[in-house]
Parts: structure tokens; C-alpha cells; sequence
């Protein structure tokens, strides 16, 4: 068997593994589509649940997922952007930027539930902030944190040095370097490891499961520290049961989470091609 034999059997080997990955996803979520459009309505995205949710609709659920986002936002997005910044433009030491690394991806892999129970125990125990959305908020924004920091820190490093020379060489200081000429040129990498952090985040059952999360509620949420309704727990609740009376509910509840991660990655990529457009080196 010569080369280009082998190189197109290698190569044949990858369309598989990629078709494969391509059928797959598509049937998923082809599955949940047919399943959870007919329960698609105004109501059952308006209305408040019933009955144990066996009935009504998911609007709860939906505006508290919306809530945790925002405040994930808030709290992680900018500190992993000002770490990454740091470690890559003012972190001195080699063997330091390793090892800050190497815990920034250990931190990474860290399995959700334990970031569950250390916002049981930090943020609900020890600040004794109480079971709501602050603290699952804040649970959240710990387990996204390294990932907008490792995303953050390789699109910053991506950006060229001649930049950063050009704009000392004409008189900036370090600062203004990074926030008008690093920061633009970088943006669009940044922006994608946020929301696929977010939309990880949106997902996320475990975290939320001790600090705040009900499975039932009829009325929104006052304040920061009161207990909310959010898309995923609702969908593992509701799949828990195993009835035939809220099955139509978990696949229009999966259909809406789905949508809401579709829109945000759209969101990022209509924004990652705006500034790439702008931003060009």
C-alpha cells in the first residue's frame, strides 16, 4: 500500500468520524424537536405552572435561567477577562505563568457537583447568603470562571506583538496599549469562550441543586436571595417523574433550553464577525 493510498484511507477515516458526529447531533436534536414543538404555545411559555407542573406553563423557569445568566455575566465575564489580561501582559515568571495555567485547566475539569457543594458551603454557609439566586449565581460564575480565563488568556496571547510595539513605540502606556488596541484585536476570542461558558452554564443541574433552585413555584422571585425556578432542574425534575402526563412538558421545556443555547452562540457569532470585520490584522 503506497502513500496516497494510505493518506486517502486516513482521510476517509476522518469524513466517518466527522459524519458520524454531524448524524448524531442531528438526530438528538431532531428528536427533541419533534417532540417538543407541538407543546411550543404561547401559554406554556407565558403562563405560570400547575398542578405540579403537570400543567400551565414554564415562564418561571425561563425568566430564572435568564437571571442566573445575567448575573454569571456579571460576576465571571469581567474578573476572567481582567485575570487573562494580567497573567498575559503583567504576570512576570515563566514557571509562574505554567503553573497558573496548568491550575486555571485543572480548575476546568473539576466535576459540577463539587462546585455544587462548595457554593452549599461557602456561599450558603459560611457568607451566609441563603439558598437563592445569588448564590447559585455566584456558584455558577465560579465554574465558567476558568474557562472565560482560558479563553480570555489565548485570544490575547493570539494577538501580535508588533501591535503591542507599535503602540508603546508611539508613546501609549501599557495600559491604554491593552485596552484600545489588545482588547479590540482580541474580542472576538473572548467573546466565543464567554458564551460557550454561558451556555455550559445554562445547562448546569448540579451547581444550582444545593443553593437555590425549587422545582415548583408560582410566583417570581423578589430579590436576590429568593429561591427560583430555571430550565434545567425543571427538566430534571420533570423527567424524574416518568409520567405520561408531563412527558410533552420535558420535551417542550428541552426544546426551549436548546433554542436559548442556539441563541446565544448565534448572538456570539453575529458579534465575533462584527468585530473580526472591524478588527483585522
Amino acid at each position: 500500500m503506497n502513500r496516497r493510498t494510505k493518506e486517502r484511507l486516513v482521510f476517509l477515516g476522518f469524513r466517518l468520524c466527522a459524519m458520524i458526529v454531524v448524524l448524531a447531533l442531528v438526530v438528538l436534536v431532531g428528536y427533541i424537536v419533534i417532540n417538543g414543538l407541538p407543546k411550543l404555545s404561547l401559554d406554556f411559555l407565558t403562563q405560570f405552572p400547575k398542578d405540579r407542573n403537570t400543567m400551565g406553563g414554564i415562564f418561571p423557569a425561563i425568566l430564572g435561567t435568564l437571571y442566573l445568566m445575567g448575573l454569571v455575566v456579571l460576576f465571571a465575564v469581567p474578573l476572567g477577562i481582567l485575570t487573562a489580561i494580567y497573567i498575559v501582559e503583567y504576570q512576570s515568571g515563566s514557571i509562574w505563568k505554567s503553573a497558573l495555567r496548568m491550575i486555571i485547566h485543572n480548575l476546568a475539569g473539576v466535576p459540577s457537583i463539587v462546585y455544587g457543594l462548595l457554593g452549599l458551603a461557602l456561599f450558603v454557609g459560611m457568607m451566609n447568603l441563603g439558598a437563592g439566586l445569588l448564590a447559585s449565581a455566584l456558584t455558577l460564575s465560579l465554574l465558567v470562571l476558568p474557562m472565560v480565563i482560558a479563553a480570555s488568556r489565548e485570544a490575547i496571547i493570539a494577538v501580535p506583538p508588533s501591535v503591542r510595539e507599535a503602540s508603546l513605540a508611539l508613546g501609549a502606556t501599557k495600559w491604554q496599549t491593552i485596552r484600545h488596541h489588545v482588547l479590540p484585536y482580541s474580542i472576538s476570542g473572548i467573546l466565543t469562550g464567554v458564551i460557550l461558558s454561558l451556555s455550559r452554564a445554562a445547562g448546569e443541574t448540579a451547581p444550582i441543586l444545593f443553593t437555590g433552585v425549587v422545582f415548583f413555584k408560582t410566583f417570581l422571585p423578589d430579590s436576590l436571595t429568593d429561591t427560583f425556578m430555571a430550565l434545567p432542574y425543571h427538566l430534571y425534575a420533570l423527567a424524574t417523574q416518568t409520567t405520561e402526563i408531563t412527558r410533552p412538558n420535558q420535551y417542550g421545556t428541552a426544546l426551549v433550553l436548546l433554542l436559548l443555547v442556539i441563541g446565544m452562540n448565534l448572538f456570539a457569532i453575529i458579534l465575533r464577525k462584527r468585530y473580526r470585520d472591524k478588527y483585522k490584522w
